[in-house]
């Protein structure tokens, strides 16, 4: 139930996100506008942190105070930290939406995609039991000896649900 919880919880975000408009164009990060979930830069040109063993005594607290900083701003976001190549701004993956990928960036996804369409006999279905007593049948690598995640989208609530059980179909 926690899973779901959480699940619904950034998907709701998601959502807010859209609707608010939140989300940067690639041209408007460029242009260096601040991001909309913090106002902090998404590029602030001060470049990355060295290794922190190998931070001088001043970096050392610089370092310290930007984290104390974003600790101090998303006390409660319970999200992972993101930033820019090149850059020392730390952004909430609860607060802040994803930066938006380049057209190589793009490009290249797409070509690993479409190199990677699994062989059906390496997959193997599993029959799962949702939070909402739903059964639906996925499929995932045979490489895995168990169901890898707690929710999944139930296309008959068209919501995200807990994954209560999960059986093997094809062994």
């Amino acid at each position: 139930m926690a899973a779901e919880e959480d699940a619904l919880r950034q998907e709701g975000k998601r959502q807010e996100w859209d609707a608010n408009g939140t989300r940067l164009a690639r041209d408007e990060m460029e242009a260096g506008v601040p991001c909309r979930g913090c106002g902090q830069p998404i590029i602030d040109g001060l470049g990355d942190w060295p290794p922190l063993m190998k931070l001088t005594e001043q970096e050392k607290r610089e370092y310290d105070a930007a984290q104390a900083d974003f600790a101090a701003r998303h006390r409660d976001c319970r999200g992972h930290r993101w930033s820019m190549s090149g850059s020392r701004a730390l952004h909430c993956g609860y607060c802040c939406p994803p930066p938006p990928l380049s057209e190589r960036q793009l490009e290249r996804l797409s070509t690993l995609l479409r190199a990677s369409r699994p062989d059906p006999a390496e997959l193997r279905t599993w029959r799962l039991t949702l939070t909402c007593d739903h059964v639906i049948d996925v499929q995932q690598h045979k490489s895995h000896g168990q169901w890898t995640t707690n929710v999944r989208h139930c296309p008959t609530c068209d919501q995200t649900r807990g994954v209560v059980t999960a059986e093997l179909q094809n062994p």
